[in-house]
């Protein structure tokens, strides 16, 4: 028995079956989520900026609202990321042709240029983190992920 109790893995049922699945993954996105806000600080955004940016370039033209609910922060948070975006250049808004009311927007070619030194910068993170797996084996892997993802998106 170990006398650091900061030792002891509270996460697994029995040690002989190792650490549970949901603390590796925990500890995983903790990593992940230090690697990213470490290069993207480099390029003057935080990981859900980037988050965000990487949305926009998927769907073009969303409202702030449903940009707020895609990457997962508040809509006030959002306006304040928009505002910073509209302030760097790296958007633009515009009204929604049947709705005026509603602002769509829209990444600038500042705004395509920061991500995409934000997107390799991503993907030498997921490199470092996938060193070591093969082909197939990373491919597992992201299937076994969006089977979980699938399962607890479910009600």
């Amino acid at each position: 028995m170990n006398a650091d109790p900061r030792e002891e893995q509270p996460d697994a049922d029995d040690a002989a079956d190792g650490p549970r699945v949901t603390y590796l993954v925990k500890r995983l996105e903790s990593a992940v989520r230090r690697d990213l806000d470490a290069v993207m600080q480099e390029h003057g955004l935080t990981t859900p900026q980037y988050a965000a940016l990487s949305i926009l370039r998927r769907h073009p033209g969303i409202s702030s609202a449903q940009l707020a609910r895609r990457a997962f922060v508040t809509a006030q948070s959002m306006q304040v990321m928009v505002s910073a975006f509209l302030r760097a250049g790296y958007v633009e808004r515009r009204p929604q042709e049947d709705n005026q009311r509603i602002l769509c927007t829209y990444l600038t070619g500042d705004g395509r240029a920061v991500l995409a030194r934000c997107e390799h910068a991503a993907g030498n993170v997921e490199k470092k983190m996938l060193d070591g797996l093969d082909g197939p084996s990373v491919t597992a892997l992201r299937d076994a992920l969006e089977v979980c993802v699938r399962n607890l998106a479910q009600p």
